[in-house]
């Protein structure tokens, strides 16, 4: 069992309340290290670094910047089987997504490393002579990303990246049951050559250190990804500051009757199973029409029970453990709820004996669409499957939820495809392919609960991270006034 500290300033050091907590693995549930339970006073030493590294970080030219990124996607490369194994072990996800993982944070620090070259402003003409209008991006200044567990690589590389290439230095809290897979992290940046002060790690609970940075005058800037009841804490705390929130799904698969309904399968399958259920962007509700319900149903019920849940680390599992015993105690409440409420349990719907948080992939069929299991984020090997009349019917189910962040159709249907896409309440559409799988290089966020208008990676990842300048510059030799000055040709 290995100990770990905080990073201030350049260096690892114990945090000030003298305190640690422990990290387990959800397969075995062996602690697998120990960690620094940061504090306010930490949170402080951490927003002074990085607040004392500002006025030299922004004022390096974004392409040198960009060269660190690089740097850092080259060592995430060199590590990747190592990251990804401790990454399975930390948190629970099979080896073949845990390498995923580490390969959307290669990825993503490639890509905002290009964005170092760029950084794009708008240039337009102004409505009088002499006088240039354009603008240009700037840093926020001190920065506080708070990250969630279930993508212990990825999602850091998603907000730290692109706010290091923009300019800002940054305070980062990972979660508390991933904090190994942060400070590796962290570890690998500062071999890439980032200076002290620019990075600052602090672990330790919500409560005590992110609320600390939320509220903290000096950090100019949250971004938040996790449940909806902590983002809404994070609104009420945060003071006058940008705020960026990403806080989960709902997310439907409309399978039409003219579906092929085994790629919708396999669609399913990975959606629903994939990640244990616990991405934000899941497959949590099936809205499947009416007339192939049933022969769905039966081939979707035969590929579950076959599903292998266990040790993360054989290529043969297909579903790993939940991430905690909290995790595991809320997967089976809905499934207890759903009993309840009348839905009709297929298959799954308890727990594995023995050690580690499994759970066994569960089914609901005959789901009413405002049942809590339709409604509600579970965060699981959970899905639901609610009939639908006819297209219209299925897209009024798929917008009936709070949520608003992937959906996907499954269609010969090029009318019902393009319909979908204009139809459905949600920030992701996929036509014939699963509600999970984004890209680097595209936006990602959602609408309605899901968030505040967030969008990261893409080129809305630089925009996230960094505010607009508009910049006039009258050459005219004179004072000229916009909308008041009267333009003549002669």
């Amino acid at each position: 069992m290995s100990a770990h500290k905080l990073f201030i300033s350049g260096k690892w050091v114990k945090s000030t309340s003298h305190q640690t907590f422990k990290s387990y693995n959800p397969a075995t549930e062996k602690i697998i290290g120990t960690f620094e339970a940061g504090n306010q006073k930490d949170v402080e030493k951490a927003v002074a670094a990085a607040q004392k590294s500002l006025p030299f970080w922004k004022n390096v030219p974004a392409p040198q910047r960009a060269k660190i990124l690089f740097r850092l996607a080259r060592l995430l490369e060199r590590d990747k089987e190592k990251l990804a194994r401790a990454l399975t072990e930390e948190m629970g996800k099979i080896i073949s997504e845990a390498r995923g993982d580490v390969q959307e944070a290669i990825d993503t620090a490639e890509y905002f490393a290009g964005e170092g070259r760029r950084l794009f402003g708008h240039t337009t003409p102004s409505e009088l002579r002499d006088k240039a209008a354009f603008t240009i991006r700037q840093p926020f200044g001190v920065v506080g990303l708070i990250a969630p567990w279930n993508f212990p690589i990825a999602i850091p590389a998603w907000k730290i990246c692109p706010a290091l290439v923009c300019g800002n230095t940054i305070v980062f809290k990972p979660s508390s049951d991933t904090p190994r897979s942060a400070i590796q992290f962290v570890q690998l940046l500062v071999e890439a050559g980032l200076p002290s002060g620019v990075l600052n790690l602090v672990t330790g609970t919500g409560k005590e250190v992110g609320l600390s940075l939320v509220k903290h005058p000096e950090v100019r800037m949250i971004s938040f990804t996790g449940s909806r009841e902590t983002g809404k804490t994070i609104v009420q705390n945060a003071g006058i500051k940008k705020v960026g929130l990403e806080l989960g799904g709902k997310n439907p698969i409309i399978i039409m009757d003219d579906a092929n309904l085994e790629l919708a399968l396999e669609g399913v399958l990975f959606g629903a199973f994939g990640t244990t259920g616990q991405r934000c962007t899941a497959t949590s509700r099936i809205i499947i029409h009416q007339k192939v319900q049933k022969k769905f149903e039966k081939r979707l019920v035969n590929r579950v029970r076959r599903l292998k849940v266990g040790n993360c680390l054989l290529s043969k599992t297909d579903v790993g453990p939940l991430i905690n015993q909290r995790a595991l105690e809320k997967v089976h409440s809905y499934t207890l709820l759903g009993k309840q409420q009348g839905a009709k349990l297929l298959c799954g719907g308890s727990s594995l004996k023995g050690k580690g948080f499994f759970y066994k992939p569960t089914v609901f069929t005959n789901v009413k669409s405002n049942m809590r299991i339709a409604q509600e984020e579970i965060f699981g090997p959970f899905l639901s499957i609610i009939p639908a009349k006819n297209f219209a019917h299925a897209i009024k189910i798929a917008n009936n939820v709070s949520y608003g962040l992937s959906a996907s159709i499954y269609t010969e249907n090029i009318s019902f495809a393009f319909k979908a896409i204009n139809e459905i309440e949600s920030g992701l559409v996929y036509v014939n392919s699963s509600t999970i799988g984004s890209e680097v290089h595209l936006p990602f966020g959602g609408i309605k609960g899901t968030g505040n208008g967030t969008r990261e990676a893409g080129i809305e990842g630089i925009n996230e991270f960094s505010e607009t300048k508009t910049i006039y510059i009258d050459y005219s030799d004179k004072l000229q006034k916009a909308q008041i000055d009267e333009f003549k040709l002669k």
